[in-house]
């Protein structure tokens, strides 16, 4: 089979599925060799369900001849992130403690892309408890970006970035809460959608049994093309089967389909997470053509002071962790938050802070998101999106020191804080908005580049609507030159 199918659209692979051109143990079976032979180099599909894939390609094949398929997505080969629980699975969050951890139910998300007609053949490296924008862990080692194996794929979802970028999977499944999916993306040249909150389920992705959605934390899709990223959506949005008692989910249809005329913002200059050279050069080459095209081009600010926005993102990722401790835990965070000064405005001072929060700590950052969620709706109201950076570097070395607040980022020579990279994954993260990514093009060593679509609370179709065009007429995925045979 050559190779132009391995690097195909999930959305043309599931047409030639349901024609009957192509079937899904051969789909199946070509990225399972090319898994076998490529992914050596980049350890990032670390749990393997082959056989039982091949059962389930088997019988996509078989309904298919019987005029039975079983949904949009019949028979499609794909990988999830390691952290959704597939029943008979290892699920462990690249945790030690969890390494012999299987799963004996499956998440609600991956029942849905199931029901839809995925096949799930294996599942995607993930760093320890998801929070690193790199992808390691001592359960499974380092996963490497294909487009050059020095550096990182990114964080949380980065397995499953590298292994759609290198042609093993037709697409792949992750979650984002403070740019897991975004990041990834980013640094390996795909697209995907950070889901406005509350439109996917979150039920299931966790470690332990847990019923309550966790703050901020969305769940989306990773694909070769934007066309990819609605059907998936499609597949997993709307809510419980409880409270599908009382409410369905309708989004808006897109309000972009065209780029003349189109209300564009545009951020790229924030103090506290500077931005590289050659990812302010490609930023700019694209409003630029933008702007050849009739867009109305303005320069967008933050409704807030970019450090107290950051400092409000950290306390809402942090809560998230800090909801997973236990008593002792806690109590130690306590002791750690206790010596920074009040007036500390440091990396490590907000991550302590956000980990020892009290309830009525929260409740206050939260009334604080609402006003700014509302600032947000006002400036929706003039513009159809906001165009910022998908990262503020290219994919970087790998840096795996243990001590992550003293981590550094060399951005053109200047030595910047490696927590502050993750500011404009906090934009559309603290304010529950949609945001897309899409390829912009390659920095001179051959790095992907990418913007960040953020739209209004809702507005997934119309961030989603803007990839598209941007693949159609401006840039779109390229293979990484290494894993193109």
């Amino acid at each position: 089979m050559a190779n132009d199918i391995a690097f195909s659209s999930a959305s043309a692979l599931a047409a030639k599925l349901r024609s009957g051109k192509l079937s899904s143990l051969e789909l199946l079976d070509h990225y399972i060799a090319r898994v076998e032979k490529h992914d050596g180099a980049l350890n990032a599909v670390v749990v393997r369900d082959f056989e039982r894939a091949r059962m389930r390609a088997k019988a996509a094949d078989r309904a298919l001849k019987k005029g039975k398929p079983w949904g949009p997505l019949h028979g499609l080969p794909m990988t999830v992130k390691e952290s959704f629980n597939v029943e008979g699975l290892k699920t462990t969050w690249g945790n030690p403690a969890f390494k012999d951890s299987v799963a004996s139910y499956t998440s609600v998300a991956i029942e849905r892309l199931q029901a839809a007609g995925v096949v799930v053949f294996g599942k995607t490296n993930v760093p320890l408890l998801l929070q690193d924008l790199q992808s390691y862990n001592a359960i499974y080692g380092t996963t490497r970006n294909p487009y050059d194996t020095s550096r990182t794929p990114g964080g949380s979802s980065g397995g499953g970035a590298a292994a759609v970028a290198a042609g093993l999977s037709a697409a792949d499944f992750g979650s984002d809460l403070a740019g897991s999916i975004r990041v990834p993306a980013s640094f390996c040249g795909l697209y995907s959608h950070k889901p406005s909150y509350g439109v996917v389920p979150t039920r299931g992705h966790s470690l332990t049994p847990a019923l309550a959605a966790p703050d901020i934390s969305v769940l989306g899709p990773i694909a070769r093309s934007a066309r990819d990223l609605e059907p998936f959506l499609r597949a997993v949005a709307g809510p419980l089967a409880d409270d599908a008692a009382g409410w369905t989910l309708k989004l808006p249809r897109s309000k972009v389909e065209r780029i003349k005329g189109l209300r564009v913002g545009v951020l790229t200059d924030v103090e506290i997470s500077p931005i590289a050279n050659s990812v302010r050069a490609g930023m700019q080459s694209l409003v630029d053509w933008l702007g050849s095209k009739g867009a109305k081009i303005s320069t967008a600010t933050m409704p807030i002071d970019p450090q107290k926005h950051q400092a409000m993102f950290m306390r809402f990722v942090r809560s998230v962790g800090a909801a997973r401790m236990n008593d002792a835990a806690f109590q130690q965070a306590l002791a750690e938050a206790a010596k920074f000064a009040a007036d500390d405005t440091s990396p490590p001072a907000i991550a302590a802070r956000g980990f020892a929060q009290y309830h009525r700590d929260w409740c206050v950052a939260h009334e604080t998101r609402m006003h700014l969620r509302a600032a947000w709706a006002d400036f929706f109201r003039d513009h159809d999106l906001l165009l910022i950076p998908g990262t503020p570097v290219p994919a970087f070395p790998f840096d795996e020191s243990p001590v992550r607040e003293a981590r550094k980022l060399d951005i053109d020579g200047r030595a910047v804080s490696y927590n502050t990279q993750n500011f404009w994954q906090g934009i559309a993260t603290v304010s529950y908005l949609p945001a897309s990514i899409a390829p912009i093009g390659r920095t001179a060593e051959g790095l992907p580049l990418s913007v960040q679509a953020v739209g209004p609370y809702l507005g997934d179709l119309s961030t989603i609507g803007f990839a598209r065009i941007l693949e159609q007429e401006y840039a779109h995925f390229t293979v990484p030159p290494a894993f193109s045979k």
